[in-house]
């Protein structure tokens, strides 16, 4: 059953069918045990006024046994032996024994304690009474057939004591028709209007669950026609409530938004970096032709420039599909002082040799992978060189629990309108700058993506000359401390 509503239909009639066969069941048998003990109260009833008369004194044959067709009455003695029953008496089970003929052997009660005031043997001294038993008194179902009708009774037991010390069990039954009669009244409604309940329950269900249910469908459908057409642009409707579907339809939405956007970078990086590429593939390409024609005319330097160049846009764009890929940087202590006095040291015959400074007493050890920190030191170092004039300075200290390299130079700086776009993908904002000169536009982009996958940040501001000043902040390694104190190196 591949349908939403459909289960949920069966399910909801399932628990409720569940449920009312359980309360069905309950009320039978509360009812069936109400009824029960409303039949052993009468039959214990007649067993007293019967025990009551033989406590009395009364005989077997005088006694009155009430109505016999309502409540038949069997007394036997502590022998078993039947000593009187109900008039029309036929059969009889579940009072011990099966007879209905009075034996003739059984002592019977004298006769007496029934006369007038001032009968006995002398005054004052009257004969002995018998008592009934005050115990609460056995009850056991049964049936008996009276006047050849057989039918289920419940059968009360009590014991009567004659004046002769004779103990006698009266059985006395009440019958079970009207209870019998009760349930089976009981279980027949409850098993006709069983299936009308569970019929609404299902099509209520379902009607709820399809209503409930419409607004996931026109999502479906939203998102189908959205993967056919290919067109992001579009959005799933999104209801007026505030319920957990209302949500799926704004968290698609923004799914939709990120996912546009993603494919927008990547379609751009696609078509900037095939334009990177083209440019030094072209001119290595031409090169390679007129030295294969004209071996004298060959420019082996410049050819070298562009195989240079397009290995480092080719190892930029490999860092980057790394980085989007989600590849986790590793964890090995980096000293990040050090790493900065090595990345300087090896630009001294630069245009702009860098002049570095370094915290003395400090921990500068963060954690994570030497060569893609390195990476984006070297970039911030190209960048600042660049774009200087005359300078270019680099720092390393400690601040709050973090280690902060500053790179600073003092050309025209980056316009604050600027600084956001400015780590973005293939973008120079000196449009006057050659390709060759400028780069490609990824170095920033790669700093920041490192920086923020270390747990760091990367940002730029205006340097105290004017120029540019690029902060990278990196969390300190856990484990290291110290104050820093002022030094250069």
């Amino acid at each position: 059953m591949r349908s939403v509503r459909a289960r949920a239909a069966l399910g909801a009639t399932l628990v409720v069918a569940v449920a009312l066969t359980v309360a069905g069941l309950a009320v039978l048998t509360v009812l069936r045990g109400n009824l029960t003990d409303r039949a052993g109260l009468e039959a214990e009833v007649a067993a007293r006024e019967v025990a009551g008369q033989l406590a009395l004194g009364v005989t077997y044959a005088e006694l009155e046994l009430g109505d016999e067709g309502t409540h038949p009455v069997q007394v036997t003695d502590e022998a078993g032996r039947v000593v009187a029953v109900s008039e029309d008496l036929d059969a009889i089970s579940g009072t011990g024994t099966a007879e209905v003929t009075p034996a003739p052997s059984a002592p019977a009660p004298s006769p007496g304690g029934g006369g007038e005031e001032g009968d006995g043997d002398d005054e004052g001294n009257d004969p002995a009474r018998g008592e009934v038993s005050s115990e609460a008194p056995d009850f056991a179902n049964g049936t008996a057939t009276v006047d050849g009708e057989t039918a289920d009774y419940r059968f009360a037991t009590v014991e009567a004591t004659t004046r002769q010390d004779v103990t006698l069990a009266v059985h006395a039954g009440s019958p079970l028709a009207a209870e019998q009669e009760a349930v089976d009244t009981v279980r027949t409604s409850m098993l006709a209007g069983l299936p009308l309940v569970l019929l609404v329950v299902a099509g209520v269900t379902w009607l709820v669950t399809r209503r409930a249910l419409r607004p996931v469908e026109g999502i479906r459908r939203e998102l189908a026609a959205i993967t056919a057409s290919e067109d992001l642009g579009r959005r799933v409707p999104e209801p007026d409530s505030r319920d957990e579907i209302a949500r799926l339809a704004r968290t698609t939405n923004e799914t939709l938004t990120v996912l546009e956007a993603s494919v927008d970078r990547q379609r751009r990086f696609v078509a900037d970096a095939s334009h990177e590429l083209r440019s030094p593939i072209a001119s290595l390409r031409t090169q390679l032709e007129v030295g294969e024609a004209h071996p004298e005319l060959l420019d082996v330097p410049g050819a070298v420039a562009d195989t240079v160049r397009l290995q480092a846009l080719a190892a930029d764009l490999l860092l980057l599909a790394r980085l989007d890929a989600g590849e986790r940087p590793g964890r090995a202590p980096v000293d990040l002082g050090a790493l900065v006095r090595e990345e300087v040291s090896q630009r001294a015959a630069d245009r702009i040799p860098p002049e570095v400074s370094v915290a003395h007493g400090a921990s500068l050890e963060v954690s994570g992978s030497r060569g893609q920190l390195a990476r984006v030191v070297g970039n911030l170092l190209d960048n600042a060189e660049r774009h200087a004039e005359r300078s270019v300075a680099v720092s390393v200290r400690t601040d709050r629990g973090g280690v902060l390299v500053e790179v600073t130079d003092d050309g025209a700086g980056v316009p604050e309108a600027e600084r956001d776009r400015v780590f973005e993908r293939f973008v120079r904002l000196d449009d006057a700058r050659s390709r060759d000169d400028g780069g490609a536009g990824l170095g920033l982009a790669i700093a920041r993506d490192v920086a923020s996958r270390h747990g760091g940040t990367l940002t730029v501001g205006t340097a105290p000359d004017g120029g540019a000043l690029f902060t990278l902040r990196l969390p300190r390694q856990a484990g290291t401390g110290g104050e820093p104190a002022a030094g250069d190196g």
